[in-house]
């Protein structure tokens, strides 16, 4: 009697303790929940893995300059970092005309047209940089323009059949050190409690809105943190820290997601991570103009075989069809998938739709960057303004289809 009382006993502390491991397993993804994730992409070793059980090869293109605007793609020098593109363009229409371009921009830079089109060249996944402003207030609050925008995308290529990673360009605070992430030049997400806890409460958001949701292959956490100038010593440690936070906090609303995280010193080592602290998590690393021998990619080869976990090339490009060829060559002889920067830009070869420049958009630049003081004319202005507007329709690009041939997809029309 007293080893059937011993036994149930047992029994009763094993299933008490399994219950209370479960809400963190659940949030770490080393379990899946029950009839919860049959339709989303998941790993397994080096692979990313479709629901059907077949192997996914990455083929993508970042949508930048939509909902993260950056100053060298609207040929700005000195007006690099949003709120410097904004001020150059509150000063040139005035806050109010300025506020309905912005508007009118964001609702025609990346359309149905855009989506369909990217579809049709073989591309199969976009991945989509963000700056936190458009879905947060100052105050945390979470509430914007950009959900309405995202949303509208994730259902357009949900329909066409394509992935989609949401990537952080620009958190709370900064975590770069440089203009495209929006901060003050200096990365003090890392510094200041509140926009890490900022940043994790806007991650949670965007997992709660699109929990379970097939178009969604993965967050990408953050872009190219830390740059290499800064206290990369100190900096580098509170990396994988800080992933670790954010991915608990996605899973206990979107459990068993992928989650991609960006190494340090712009994307570009993985040497402050240790082995993966949760299942599907993916590691991502930029690369531009770089060799296209594999040399130039063999560190992260050795972090993804002495972990066996997959690589995803998160940006690269803006070189030569040749160059876009070579890489691109290089990366699928190892199995790793790839998205390239970027699908839009200003007068551009390196780019898939190239943006006409307007005629006299040199004054509105000169203007911009502070180099000439008057304004110009209100006709030049408004003439430049609306062509612009009216370029950034996906009719009204020329489409690159040598630089789509450099990546392997359609190459005519």
């Amino acid at each position: 009697m007293g080893r059937i009382l011993v036994g149930c006993y047992s029994a009763v502390m094993r299933l008490l303790a399994a219950l209370l491991l479960m809400p963190l397993l659940l949030i770490l993804g080393l379990v899946a929940p029950a009839g919860a994730q049959g339709g989303l992409v998941r790993i397994e070793g080096k692979n990313f893995i479709a629901a059907d059980g077949s192997t996914i090869h990455l083929k993508g293109i970042s949508l930048g300059n939509w909902l993260m605007p950056e100053g060298y793609m609207f040929k700005f020098e000195v007006a690099k970092a949003p709120r410097q593109i904004f001020g150059a363009f509150d000063r040139l229409l005035g806050p109010e005309r300025a506020a309905a371009f912005w508007r009118q921009y964001r609702d025609t830079y990346i359309t149905q047209d855009d989506i369909l089109f990217i579809k049709s060249v073989g591309f199969n996944m976009v991945r989509v940089p963000l700056h936190y402003r458009l879905f947060m207030t100052a105050d945390g609050e979470i509430s914007g323009d950009g959900w309405a925008l995202l949303d509208r995308v994730v259902g357009w290529a949900a329909q066409s059949g394509l992935y989609v990673i949401p990537d952080l360009h620009a958190a709370p605070g900064g975590q770069t050190g440089i203009n495209h992430d929006d901060g003050p030049g200096y990365p003090l997400m890392f510094y200041v409690p509140r926009d890490r806890d900022l940043t994790i409460k806007l991650w949670r958001a965007i997992a709660e809105r699109y929990s379970g949701n097939p178009a969604i292959l993965g967050y990408d956490i953050l872009n190219e943190p830390i740059a290499p100038y800064h206290e990369v010593a100190t900096l580098n440690a509170r990396l994988e820290p800080f992933y670790k936070r954010t991915t608990a906090a996605i899973r206990e609303v979107d459990p068993g997601r992928i989650v991609f995280l960006a190494g340090g010193q712009w994307s570009s080592s993985f040497a402050m991570f240790g082995p993966p602290f949760a299942k599907n998590l993916a590691y991502t690393y930029h690369s531009f103009w770089a060799s296209t021998k594999r040399d130039s990619i063999q560190r992260h080869l050795n972090f993804a075989n002495l972990h066996d976990v997959p690589l995803f090339l998160g940006e690269t490009g803006e070189l030569t069809d040749e160059w876009n060829e070579r890489f691109r060559k290089l990366h699928e002889t190892h199995g790793i998938g790839w998205s390239f920067w970027t699908f839009k830009n200003l007068d551009t070869p390196s780019t898939v739709v190239s943006i006409p420049r307007p005629q006299g958009w040199n004054e509105i630049v000169a203007f911009a960057d502070g180099k000439r003081m008057d304004r110009p004319s209100d006709e030049m202005v408004d003439r430049a303004v609306a062509e612009y507007l009216d370029g950034i329709k996906f009719r009204n690009g020329v489409i690159r289809w040598s630089y789509l041939a450099s990546l392997g997809l359609k190459s005519a029309p």
